[in-house]
């Protein structure tokens, strides 16, 4: 499967679910899917073959509340059916919880409460380097959670320790739940912001696959001791018209009329290659 097929897939399988079960955040779903197509059909070593392998890739998805997205990747790939994820997200008891689950396969850590993930990944990825361990260590961030002082104090001490395995991509779609991210706590200029904390920094369209394939082939064979951070501009809502750039689709789930609009419009949907 292409990439831009796969994403494709993530962005309806991400509107069945929050459709089927009524629940939130399709919105940044939409935004972050073009990210987790590229890494998961095209570069991170992880498999749902060697979910216990030590060596493998390592993807902490911090923006947990983006869960159907991540799941619908998941799921796609193999790591566990259509039909079982359907059935029970959301489901009382089940492990597919509306905010990731690590017992959920492929997942390594439950997210929600913003701002936790990247600390957890500095430990991971500083025990890595420490028993020579060559695997990659993925954070995927929302814009939001950056108001969290803990995120900051995991970029000074990454920066410190030269946790150069480290690849932190900020899903930048300038939104977060109560309005604009300019408007509540203002990042710009956020990659200066993380060139201050001594990071190496990129910034790229999140939405064109092309250019997410050619930064995620660039850090990757970087020399550079630092750990890396990709600013990826997305828009929240991608693909979908009315949904693109409202904060409603923050919580909203779509109604019958919506979900068949946005499903016609996500079957003819295409992106940047």
């Amino acid at each position: 499967m292409n990439t831009l097929e796969f994403a494709k897939k993530i962005r309806l399988l991400s509107l069945e679910l929050c459709y089927q079960k009524k629940t939130s955040h399709i919105g940044g779903a939409l935004s972050v899917a073009d990210i987790l197509a590229v890494l998961y059909n095209e570069f991170i070593n992880n498999r749902s073959k060697n979910l216990n392998d030590t060596k493998r890739d390592r993807v902490f998805f911090s923006k947990g509340h983006a869960s159907v997205a991540l799941y619908a990747a998941l799921c796609i790939k193999n790591f566990f059916s259509s039909k079982l994820l359907i059935k029970n997200f959301t489901k009382n008891g089940s492990y597919y919880t509306s905010h990731v689950n690590h017992k959920v396969p492929g997942i390594e850590i439950s997210t929600g409460s913003l701002g936790h993930a990247l600390g957890i990944a500095s430990g991971v990825a500083i025990a890595a380097k420490r028993k020579n361990n060559k695997c990659f260590i993925f954070v995927i961030m929302s814009d939001g959670e950056l108001n969290e002082g803990s995120n900051w104090e995991s970029i000074m001490f990454s920066a410190q320790n030269k946790l150069d395995n480290i690849i932190a991509i900020v899903d930048y779609n300038k939104m977060q739940s109560f309005g604009k991210t300019k408007d509540i706590i203002d990042l710009d200029p956020l990659k200066k912001k993380f060139m201050a904390f001594n990071w190496e920094v990129y910034e790229v369209n999140g939405h064109n696959i092309s250019q997410l394939r050619e930064v995620l082939n660039k850090v990757k064979k970087s020399n550079s001791k630092k750990p890396k951070c990709i600013i990826a501009n997305t828009i929240k809502g991608k693909g979908v018209k009315f949904m693109e750039n409202k904060l409603a689709w923050h919580y909203k789930s779509p109604d019958n009329n919506e979900y068949k609009k946005a499903k016609d419009e996500l079957t003819k949907f295409s992106l940047d290659a």
